[in-house]
């Protein structure tokens, strides 16, 4: 844990690695922020206790590994810099959705380890399930390495590159489905005359405790709807509603579109 890092960003996802990694036992001094914003970036010292910079080239000096942590559209200004400070054998990662790993390899260095990794918005409250993929020149220890400082906001996986669209239609941007769903239990409801904030915390507590048997026990999602799932019951109704209005094709529709959009994204960038 000695490695030194760099954090180009400090945004939200930027402050969300910082803090992760001070709780998971990062030596603040070892954490170097590039934020241009000097109030924002004296609130991430203050708050963190880790050096803050203004400028992209201060904080990549050094470093053994460079997470990009900016806006997609922002790369490309940002590469020429930190491929003039980058050290030999630095790694670069990046969470910036939607860039390719081949796009940092020809602006930086030959023989550069590139690893890329899609989180997803549950990363604020440590809860990140985030996918990593290596570039051509990354090693298993260049991707540990990675893996190591995403372990700091919840769970990786390592995929392929070439899966991290499918990837992306589930986890990343998986939240929003479920926030979805959430909004329609919550008009769903309203509908049955219950108060907004009581169909708002019965709802949102029912998806929080559904979401904690999956990861908490190694009972699969089918056996636990089907323990609920009484013969004739009160959720057998429900199921069968929601079946027959074609919930699972609309599932099946909607992460092959959001996956095939990642790709046509990745391919603008």
């Amino acid at each position: 844990m000695s490695e030194n890092i760099a954090l180009i960003g400090g945004g939200r996802i930027g402050e969300a690695l910082l803090g992760g990694l001070v709780a998971a036992g990062r030596e603040p001094a070892s954490l170097t922020v590039a934020e241009p914003h000097e109030g924002r970036g004296g609130e991430l010292a203050d708050r963190y206790g880790a050096r803050v910079v203004t400028t992209v080239g201060e904080a990549v000096d050094g470093a053994d590994l460079v997470v990009i942590a900016v806006k997609p559209d922002v790369v490309g200004a940002i590469l020429p810099e930190i491929a003039s400070a980058l050290r030999p054998g630095a790694v670069v990662a990046s969470v910036a959705a939607g860039v390719p790993t081949t796009t940092y390899e020809a602006a930086l260095p030959d023989g550069t380890p590139v690893v890329r990794v899609m989180p997803n918005t549950a990363m604020l409250v440590g809860r990140s399930m985030s996918g990593i993929s290596a570039g051509r020149d990354a090693a298993e220890a260049d991707v540990a390495l990675v893996r190591g400082v995403m372990e700091a906001v919840g769970q990786a996986l390592v995929v392929p590159e070439a899966k991290l669209d499918a990837l992306t239609a589930l986890s990343g941007s998986g939240p929003a489905y479920v926030f979805l769903v959430a909004e329609a239990m919550i008009d769903a409801g309203v509908d049955l005359g219950l108060t907004r904030d009581q169909a708002s915390t019965l709802a949102t507590h029912t998806i929080a405790g559904a979401g904690a048997l999956m990861v908490e026990t190694s009972t699969s999602p089918t056996e636990l709807r089907a323990a609920v799932t009484s013969p004739g019951g009160t959720t057998a109704a429900a199921i069968r509603t929601l079946e027959k209005n074609g919930l699972r094709p609309a599932f099946y529709d909607a992460t092959r579109a959001c996956a095939e959009r990642s790709a046509e994204l990745g391919k603008l960038s």
